[in-house]
């Protein structure tokens, strides 16, 4: 979804009934911000939502008549920006105690910071005919609280509550919590289902109580929580990096501007791609970095040994220097396909489609066993990483290219034997 929006108007004033039921999956990409899953908002005073606190909590809370009536707020910290969450709220407001429970990947909540609930009977505004927001609280100053997030098949039951297993189970052999795509629901008058096909705001449901998105692009991204795509890390990188756009554009502005990939391998063929938009410098590198290797304190990763970077001048960097010439420079929008073969050790190089190094590996040292990161350093320059997401930014590709694993969108044809970083793919 990245930085956008979306709303719509409930239609009858259903609070009085007192149950409902909103299920979501959600992958965080920004940490340490105020994040609104759904919000019911009329006025400052008369408002409620689901959502992350600044502090990676998860908080159910509801405003009426300027005091907090519920205020649910979970011990436990959310910050796996790697991981799709399971979230469901479900509640009860005709019985006394507890009118309210959350559950996450399954597992109901029990420890809270904060467990402030609804008297029976209470009345509210959350599934009253107000406007609803996904991923912002309000409208106000142009959507307030507007985070890059990933969302995928949003419910909303009106009039019945159900349990996170109404819309989720454990995998018996992984024992992971996984996605039911059909869940068997009675939505009632002001429920929806939207977000089932990836960028779809049309009513799933059948009772046609369509979104729109209020700002911003809304992307379909292949990333889904059955098969999770590494982006670069916002908790593994410099701090003159600046992650956007599902944390897959890296802009640097100092010293202190390397920044790995979510997802390591040490075994297996790997394919991605990264997008140079801009670049004043040689500085500007994508490449490979050993899992052990601090990032938040290296300027660039071809700085160490164990890191191993393609330049715009051409060179392969390795302990800050050249380790070759690849005879092949870049420029802005250049397109940059990374081949790396951890059963032979070699990681080989294509632009815009064609081999570089006449198709010959520009590492061909690598020790098997060890855990390599993608790492990516700019000062000044910005990159889009596609690992197989379909997208360079909001860009989606403009042709895919053949795909023999099946996995992921690229631009370019993807060699046999090679496949997309995600968990499918880590499971070939």
């Amino acid at each position: 979804m990245a930085t956008t929006y979306l709303t719509r108007t409930a239609t009858a004033n259903n609070n009085s009934v007192g149950k409902w039921t909103f299920s979501c999956w959600i992958k965080r990409h920004k940490l340490g911000v105020e994040t609104n899953i759904i919000s019911f908002y009329s006025t400052g005073s008369y408002r409620s939502a689901l959502r992350f606190d600044s502090d990676d909590k998860v908080r159910f809370y509801e405003v009426w008549n300027g005091s907090t009536i519920v205020a649910k707020v979970t011990n436990r910290l959310f910050r796996d920006t790697n991981a799709w969450y399971h979230l469901v709220l479900a509640v009860d407001k005709t019985v006394s105690s507890p009118s309210t429970q959350i559950y996450v990947n399954g597992e109901a909540i029990t420890s809270w910071s904060t467990d402030s609930d609804y008297t029976q009977n209470e009345s509210g505004k959350f599934n009253d005919a107000e406007p609803i927001y996904i991923n912002a609280e309000s409208s106000v100053n142009g959507g307030t609280n507007v985070q890059d997030i990933s969302m995928s098949h949003v419910h909303f039951v009106d009039g019945t509550t159900y349990a996170a297993s109404d819309f989720g189970s454990t995998d018996s052999t992984t024992g992971e919590w996984k996605i039911n795509t059909s869940p068997t629901v009675t939505y009632g008058t002001n429920g929806f289902f939207i977000l089932k096909d990836g960028n779809s705001v049309t009513d799933q449901s059948g009772n046609s109580n369509n979104f729109t998105v209020a700002a911003g692009t809304l992307t379909n991204t292949e990333d889904c929580p059955s098969n999770v795509f590494a982006t670069m890390s916002p908790l593994h990188k410099g701090s003159n990096v600046a992650l956007t756009n599902g944390n897959l554009t890296c802009t640097g502005s100092g010293s202190n501007a390397s920044v790995a990939s979510t997802l390591a391998v040490s075994t297996g063929k790997w394919y991605w791609e990264a997008k140079l938009n801009s670049s004043t410098n040689n500085y500007f590198n994508v490449g490979i970095l050993k899992s052990d290797v601090r990032i938040d304190n290296l300027a660039f990763p071809g700085d160490v040994a164990d890191g191993y970077v393609y330049a715009v001048d051409g060179n392969i960097y390795r302990s800050g220097s050249s380790l070759l010439s690849t005879g092949t420079t870049l420029s802005v929008g250049n397109i940059v396909g990374f081949l790396l073969d951890l059963d032979n050790g070699t990681l080989k190089l294509k632009v815009n489609g064609s081999d570089v190094y006449s198709g010959n590996a520009v590492v061909s040292s690598l020790n098997t066993g060890d855990f390599w990161y993608v790492a990516q350093g700019a000062n000044p320059s910005s990159v889009d990483i596609n690992f197989g997401n379909g997208y360079f930014g909001t860009t989606a590709i403009s042709s895919e290219g053949t795909n023999a694993s099946g996995i992921g969108k690229f631009e370019y044809d993807v060699p046999t034997g090679y496949t997309a970083l995600s968990t499918k793919g880590l499971n070939e």
